[in-house]
């Protein structure tokens, strides 16, 4: 395992049954970097973090994290990572200092007062402290739990889709904490299914159906895309959209408010013969502009399979 990297995937498979949760998966992650698994639900995202953190044993392949084989090495690991689940998991009749002093004991950590007190300052906890866990909002409990996840300071942190159900100010508040954390070296894993959120992280994999479909920074896994986009407005929306799927050329067609995207291989057709195409169907057309593709726009044509892509 390369000293620069946290985490190596190599070659890894999980069955459920006969059901293939991931699926030949390899990546691996660098020190000190924010490191985002990406895709709809039923990726495969929980079940790798699962793997990754010694609670499930790789079906095939192998999983390293800080150099230790998660399958075999599981008490070596446990002291060495946080993890901050799916589900909320910590306790509702205690108050948030309480939740915290468990966890710190469940760690053994000794003389970890001052930690609590650093560790509730970051999370902005401490006017709450004495307020009992199950009184918190959402983006509230899961600034809680990342405190409890890093009271034994880990050294990797494994995040299973933390925002999910947050409102957006929370979201924005748990990410600066995040941003925060990057400056002390702890390196982070988060799933997450929001693109937006995946273009704050330093690399991504992209998953589908248990299968890594890209992994590299969100800049250069756009960059990589063959495909062009235009936005168009144009009346009415809906036909607008089914009759752009079936143009020759078009990897993608989706509706964006009162807008379509439309990606296209420049090699099979071109902006002015879609809209021509478009105008043959009755569409009528107001506005057509050019748009750099975004992590969006480069998931959904790697999903497609189109031919030429990245």
């Amino acid at each position: 395992m390369n000293d620069e990297n946290a985490i190596a995937v190599d070659n890894v498979t999980y069955r459920y049954g006969e059901s293939i949760a991931v699926d030949r998966a390899s990546f691996f992650v660098k020190r000190g970097e924010i490191f985002g698994l990406v895709g709809p639900d039923g990726a495969g995202k929980t079940t790798t973090i699962r793997m990754l953190c010694g609670l499930l044993d790789p079906s095939e392949g192998k999983c390293l994290v800080l150099g230790f084989d998660t399958a075999k090495q599981k008490r070596e690991i446990n002291d060495r990572i946080g993890y901050l689940s799916q589900r909320w998991s910590l306790y509702g009749d205690l108050t948030v200092e309480e939740n915290v002093d468990f966890f710190a004991e469940i760690h053994m950590v000794k003389n970890y007062k001052a930690r609590k007190e650093e560790l509730l300052g970051f999370t902005r906890l401490t006017p709450f402290k004495k307020r009992l866990a199950d009184k918190l909002s959402g983006g509230m409990k899961q600034k809680l739990a990342l405190a409890c996840a890093l009271i034994h300071t880990p050294s990797v942190i494994f995040l299973d889709e933390p925002t999910t159900g947050v409102d957006a100010v929370s979201r924005r508040d748990f990410w600066k904490i995040l941003n925060d954390l990057l400056t002390t070296g702890l390196t982070i894993v988060m799933s997450t299914p929001y693109l937006d959120e995946a273009e704050r992280c330093s690399r991504v994999a992209l998953t589908d159906r248990g299968k890594i479909i890209a992994c590299d920074t969100p800049k250069n896994i756009r960059l990589a895309l063959k495909s062009r986009f235009i936005e168009v407005i144009a009346s009415p929306l809906r036909e607008s959209v089914a009759f752009s799927r079936v143009i020759e050329g078009v990897t993608s067609a989706q509706m964006f408010g009162d807008r379509v995207h439309i990606g296209f291989m420049p090699d099979k057709t071109s902006e002015d013969a879609i809209i021509a195409k478009l105008s043959e169907q009755g569409i009528k057309v107001s506005s057509v502009r050019t748009l750099s593709p975004s992590l969006e726009d480069a998931f959904i044509s790697l999903m497609s399979h189109e031919p030429g892509e990245a």
